[in-house]
């Protein structure tokens, strides 16, 4: 009875976020609903809450974790600096002349807004407004139109500096650790958010070729579905176009590198980067004289809100978590991955396929904290890279983000889209990019070494 008390809470949170309450506290109150229950009933030992304490604590004092708010409010800082404005406007101007060119500079300048915040909703928000409604005007074909700046939002997921990959690079430490452990190796190695950071550069850029790729072909062979820029409306001097790109470019350009450049060479942690990301986005935000105080206030209070809801969702899934290991639900799915016919493959197919699944209801945020924890440790006594398992779970759920009819993303853009594209535009418009992802999921499933070459040759 026991293990299904584990199973049966497990379905009963996911009814229960259907309904639409609040996360954490769906987490956290279905849990002690359960171990009032299993307390009752003999099928559960109260001393388990016990360990409660000491995990706020571990939460409270995790360094690692400091990243988060700081990484938020760099993302929202640029959000409100118009980089975005610029970066779309020289990016169409410097692609214009091509078919398929300004399908290609919304994918580029989701690539860079990704890299400068990291945030998915802000991004695929963001380009809705701005590009959208350009792109409907130019002629674009509102399926390739939408399904273009969803899958360049989504890029926020997997393009370090993520804050999926940050919170993922905690977990998958600390279940990387335990791993280790189980196999009775007592000085265990580590893996850090650097690590994951490293290991999803070239992912990261190989979906941004696959979809600049995909635009290329459409544009060739639909040309109306995309097409250039007319002559009449980009008549600008080349040297106005490239000051124009510099004026545009260099400076997140450099915030990318002063952030990213400064984990990779061993000079910061991700934390420290974070910091100085902060403190960079304000000075561009300052040259774009998009700074005062009204816009650092609304910048402050948009990153304590983010950062609450995600601290209070860790605090709901530590609770769970116990409650769950209380009923022996880490050994259920222990047996459960373990026997499955296929050994590693079958146990990693059957966890990527729960986790996509899950992507429909559930944020990323509730998948790393709830779901992670759980079969991650058990992957890993399989013998599984850290890294690469957690760059499998980024790509897998930046594909869920996408999938109709639940993706995350494609609310994102139905809620700022103008009232001419239909849902399912936007449904037709991300089934190509979709298969893209599976590609690329396969890829990596069959070369994991495209995501641990690098840290290997970075790290050593």
């Amino acid at each position: 009875m026991t293990e299904y008390m584990a199973l049966i809470m497990f379905i009963f949170v996911c009814l229960v976020l259907l309904a639409g309450y609040p996360v954490a506290f769906s987490l956290g109150g279905t849990a002690l609903i359960f171990a009032l229950i299993g307390n009752f009933t003999g099928t559960f030992d109260a001393a388990f809450l016990q360990a409660l304490p000491n995990r706020l604590y571990g939460i409270m004092t995790n360094t690692t974790l400091i990243a988060v708010p700081l990484f938020v409010f760099m993302g929202v800082m640029l959000e409100k600096s118009k980089v975005a404005d610029k970066l779309l406007d020289t990016m169409a101007m410097l692609f214009g002349p091509l078919r398929g060119g300004l399908g290609i500079s919304v994918i580029l300048v989701g690539m860079l807004l990704a890299a400068s915040t990291g945030i998915v909703g802000a991004t695929v928000v963001t380009m809705g407004l701005l590009s959208l409604p350009t792109m409907l005007r130019r002629g674009y074909d509102p399926a390739l139109a939408t399904g273009t700046i969803c899958a360049s939002g989504t890029l926020g997921q997997i393009i370090p500096p993520s804050i999926v990959l940050i919170l993922l690079g905690d977990v998958l430490s600390s279940a990387y650790q335990q791993a280790q452990l189980d196999m009775g190796n007592f000085s265990p190695d580590t893996v850090s958010v650097g690590d994951l950071f490293v290991g999803a550069l070239i992912p990261g850029l190989l979906l941004v070729g696959m979809y600049i790729l995909y635009i290329i072909v459409i544009a060739f062979y639909k040309p109306n579905h995309a097409p250039a820029i007319p002559a009449a409306e980009r008549d600008i001097d080349r040297n106005e176009i490239f000051k124009r790109i510099a004026q545009a470019l260099l400076p997140p350009l450099l915030l990318i590198v002063a952030v990213l450049g400064s984990i990779i060479a061993g000079i910061a942690t991700p934390t420290e980067a974070a910091s100085v990301g902060a403190v960079g986005a304000m000075l561009l935000a300052l040259q774009q004289k998009q700074f005062n105080k009204k816009i650092l206030e609304e910048v402050m209070q948009s990153t304590l809100r983010v950062t609450s809801m995600v601290f209070m969702i860790f605090i709901g899934a530590s609770i769970f978590s116990l409650v769950f290991r209380g009923f022996g639900g880490d050994e259920t799915v222990r047996e459960l991955l373990t026997n499955l016919p296929g050994g590693v493959v079958g146990a990693m197919f059957i966890v990527m396929l729960i986790m996509f699944l899950l992507g429909f209801i559930l944020d990323f945020i509730e998948i790393t904290f709830v779901v992670v924890p759980i079969v991650a440790p058990i992957l890993l006594t399989m013998g599984i890279d850290p890294v690469w398992l957690g760059i499998m779970i980024a790509i897998n759920l930046q594909t869920s983000f996408l999938t109709p009819p639940f993706g995350f993303a494609l609310f994102y853009l139905r809620g700022v889209a103008p009232p001419e594209v239909q849902t399912m535009h936007i449904y037709k418009g991300v089934a190509p990019f979709i298969i893209i992802q599976l590609f690329a999921l396969g890829l990596l499933a069959l070369w994991p070494e495209v995501a641990t070459w690098l840290p290997s040759v970075v790290y050593k």
